[in-house]
């Protein structure tokens, strides 16, 4: 009975009280037995690393220069794409923050780093934040975009999304003591998250759901009327409404009527029989990475076609699939089928102290990573291999909707910011212990004033690496295909 000094065993012996152990599951270490607690380790990390520390921002000797890292980044990308990436990457300093992951990467290796790891979005910028349906037709609040995640340092994240902010507002043409304020009202927001998240019950820490409730907690009320309408955006945009722009209806051998894409290069075309086979054929694999209770759904659909299609600023020139299903009614589901590549953050991981672990799948290394980060994921998020390559596979068009930073107002922007840093603290929070980073980040806002510091910083090295790009463009050193 419980309250009872032991239990009898099943051979009537008694059982003492189990010892008191801090975890039964070590992730990624356990402290040894004695350690001070979490939080006072995280506050003993400060005496090695100040937080005034992370305003820190050098560019060192041998830093590439940002055409030969758009270059470098280019490698092993379809070549008759990668104009398209360089044009949309020079479209302004923010796009370019969002295609040089792995040069801000190279330049946060050399900084301060507190030792403290989680699993990072690797490119947590302000774009990479928004809506999406969950399997029973609500909506997330969340990040989106796990292209670059890794186990790595937690700051890396939560100083590329301060940077993006100050770009965003820049461009958007708000004041620099706006666009400062809405860095510093990120830092804090992760801050405070990170505290409030340490003092829960585990399990209510870990199933914190990012939702509209979190507008309240961030004081994000000038951000509601944007989001509502991202939130009625989002519900239209659904694989049927994809289908019905993106297909026509074609008679089929037997009579029966179907669907197939249409040709509208250069964003979405069509491709030969044997390589639209190919992907077709990996989604057997793809099956097998889903959890069982997922199947009897999917066999309820038929392959109906493969088509190409270009994706975002950081991926285009990678080989992208869109396969369309259909139901026993006619009805569309669509699936993604994205070429997952080697984490940009991976090379300068071991610079900063994270061993960077042999990974058998890119995209396994994409889907466990986006499930760590998120409370709902996408339920059929799986991987495949197409042609020796890795992939990632997700729902296309699954109520997806963004807010872009860029558009936002004076008023909303710092909104904006705590909103996303908030987020940002709940999904570190699933892999690092809250308390840990908490005890780190303290009470007071000095973490958030360096942090400002180093966006401010590094947003002006952004913009001087995108006016090299757009001179290269110029001078025809570099290819380029704007308004793509």
């Amino acid at each position: 009975m419980p309250g009872q000094r032991g239990q009898r065993g099943q051979r009537g012996r008694r059982v003492g009280r189990l010892p008191s152990v801090p975890g039964f599951a070590e992730w990624p270490v356990r402290s040894a037995p004695g350690a001070r607690s979490p939080k006072g380790e995280g506050k003993a990390i400060r005496g090695r690393v100040p937080r005034g520390a992370h305003a820190e921002f050098t560019v060192r000797d041998g830093r590439p220069d940002p055409v030969t890292a758009v270059r470098k980044t280019n490698h092993g990308r379809l070549p008759e794409l990668t104009p398209i990436r360089t044009g949309r990457m020079a479209a302004s300093p923010f796009a370019f923050l969002r295609g040089s992951a792995g040069l801000m990467a190279y330049d946060l290796a050399a900084g301060p780093v507190t030792g403290i790891g989680a699993q990072i979005c690797g490119d947590a910028h302000a774009g990479n934040f928004g809506l999406y349906g969950d399997a029973r037709g609500g909506l997330i609040i969340d990040l989106n975009d796990f292209d670059e995640t890794a186990h790595g340092p937690w700051e890396w994240d939560v100083k590329r999304l301060a940077a993006s902010l100050v770009l965003a507002g820049r461009e958007a043409g708000v004041s620099d003591d706006v666009c400062e304020a809405a860095a510093r009202d990120a830092v804090g927001a992760y801050r405070r998250t990170m505290r409030l998240l340490a003092k829960l019950p585990a399990l209510d820490a870990w199933n914190a759901i990012a939702d509209e409730e979190l507008v309240s907690h961030t004081d994000a009320r000038d951000l509601l009327g944007t989001l509502e309408k991202v939130a009625e955006k989002a519900r239209q945009n659904t694989s049927a409404r994809f289908a019905a722009k993106a297909t026509e209806r074609v008679d089929g051998a037997d009579g029966s009527e179907g669907r197939r894409f249409l040709d509208a290069p250069p964003v979405l075309r069509r491709i030969p029989d044997a390589e639209a086979a190919a992907v077709a054929g990996s989604l057997g694999e793809y099956l097998r990475t889903l959890t069982e209770d997922r199947l009897p759904l999917l066999a309820r659909y038929a392959i109906q076609d493969v088509a190409f299609r270009v994706v975002g600023t950081g991926s285009v020139g990678l080989r992208s699939y869109v396969v369309l299903l259909l139901d026993h009614r006619g009805e569309p589901l669509v699936l993604q089928v994205k070429e997952a590549r080697s984490s940009a953050l991976a090379p300068h991981l071991p610079e900063a102290g994270f061993k960077v672990p042999e990974v058998a799948h890119e995209g396994h290394r994409v889907v466990l990573g986006q499930k760590r980060m998120q409370v709902v994921s996408d339920f059929l998020l799986g991987w495949t291999t197409v042609d020796g390559l890795p992939y990632q596979v997700r729902q296309f068009r699954n109520r997806k909707g963004s807010v872009d930073p860029v558009a936002l107002s004076a008023d909303q922007l710092d909104d904006y910011g705590r909103m996303t840093g908030a987020l940002l603290a709940r999904a570190h929070a699933h892999s690092a212990d809250p308390r840990l980073i908490a005890g780190y980040c303290g009470k007071n806002d000095e973490l958030d004033e360096a942090m400002t510091r180093f966006a401010k910083a590094y947003a002006d090295r952004t913009e001087q690496d995108h006016t090299l790009l757009v001179r290269a463009i110029k001078e025809g050193r570099v290819a380029a295909e704007t308004g793509v």
